[in-house]
C-alpha cells in the first residue's frame, strides 16, 4: 500500500489532545488518524450497507438508466 501525504486543518486544542493520546499509546499522529478513519469507514451505515439494500439500490439505478 502506498501512503499519500495530505494537508488537513485541525483545531489547535484538538491537535494537542491527539498528540497527547498518540504519545501515551506509542503511535504516530498519522497512524492514529488513519486508524480512526478506517474504523469509521468500516462502521459506516446507511443505504446500501446491507447486501439486500445494495441489490435493491442497484435495481433502482438500472430502472432509471433505461
Amino acid at each position: 500500500m502506498t501512503a499519500k501525504r495530505v494537508l488537513i486543518s485541525i483545531d489547535e486544542r484538538l491537535l494537542s489532545r491527539i498528540d497527547q493520546s498518540v504519545a501515551r499509546r506509542g503511535l504516530t499522529r498519522s497512524g492514529y488518524l488513519a486508524q480512526l478513519a478506517s474504523a469509521d469507514l468500516e462502521a459506516e451505515s446507511g443505504p446500501g450497507r446491507a447486501p439486500g439494500s445494495a441489490a435493491a439500490l442497484r435495481g433502482i439505478g438500472e430502472v432509471f438508466e433505461e
